[in-house]
């Protein structure tokens, strides 16, 4: 059964890719276009594949491996971050200005998940192999060091332990199952949606592509403030993100060198 969260979803992201290659892809890729063979796909091969494979990784632990480890820890560690924010994010829950609450959901489920899948293709197709290899790796690195807290350290989300609706549900009914596809209740910190909005950001920087750049930065802007204002998470999952995001990214620029291939830029 199609629903109408998928064909606002469908639709969206069809808009989106448009807009990616008529408006964020460099006008001179397209003059050069022919100029893109098998020999560039088979050089951003391994990073292409590295992405898949933590994706897989992480719909592994989501489906498979996080209950059992809940399980095994048998405790939610929420209340130590309540006693540290009280309740400062469902303070904003229960003061929901609605178009704002339908902004922030459609950039949460919308434009957010668009610039994870856009970004490699970017790299990609502008055969920016520092950028893509950046991404690649840190990626892997910011889920290594994530994911220890989200099967021993389980956080459950603001709007689901105050008991709270769902923004996510109010706005599209029944999306929230796409959502928990790709996550738990209780993979809250570091705040991955932070992490990888930024990671996004950071990355997209090392193209100097000023038009995907704002796009990104208002991406990774935008998503910091909508998973506290939808109540999904707390400051602490939002610092604990950032920190990671930032900190891997550094790392990686200062190991990350040498030639790269040509690249098309602005």
């Amino acid at each position: 059964m199609v629903e109408t969260w998928m064909i606002v979803l469908g639709l969206l992201n069809l808009v989106l890719l448009l807009i990616g290659l008529f408006v964020i892809l460099p006008w001179r890729w397209w003059r050069e276009v022919r100029g893109f063979s098998q020999d560039i796909f088979h050089v951003h091969l391994p990073m292409i594949a590295l992405i898949v494979a933590v994706v897989l990784i992480h719909l592994a632990e989501v489906h498979f491996i996080d209950s059992v480890a809940t399980a095994v820890v048998g405790q939610d560690f929420t209340a130590v971050f309540t006693s540290i924010e009280d309740s400062a994010v469902r303070w904003l829950v229960q003061n929901w200005y609605p178009p704002l609450v339908t902004v922030c959901v459609y950039i949460y489920i919308g434009i957010y998940p668009f610039t994870l899948w856009f970004t490699p293709l970017f790299f990609l197709l502008t055969n920016n192999t520092r950028a893509m290899k950046t991404f690649a790796v840190s990626l892997l690195f910011v889920y290594i060091i994530a994911l220890p807290f989200y099967l021993f350290f389980p956080i459950t989300n603001v709007y689901t332990y105050f008991h709270e609706p769902s923004a996510l549900n109010t706005v599209l009914p029944n999306v929230e199952q796409f959502f928990y596809s790709t996550t738990t209740t209780n993979n809250c910190f570091p705040s991955l949606h932070v992490a990888m909005a930024l990671l996004v950001f950071l990355s997209v920087l090392i193209t100097k592509n000023k038009r995907y750049i704002a796009l990104t930065g208002f991406s990774a802007g935008s998503v910091i403030f909508s998973v506290l204002y939808l109540g999904i998470h707390w400051i602490t999952d939002v610092i604990g993100g950032a920190i990671l995001a930032i900190g891997v990214f550094y790392l990686m620029t200062r190991w990350i060198r040498g030639p790269y291939a040509r690249q098309i830029n602005d």
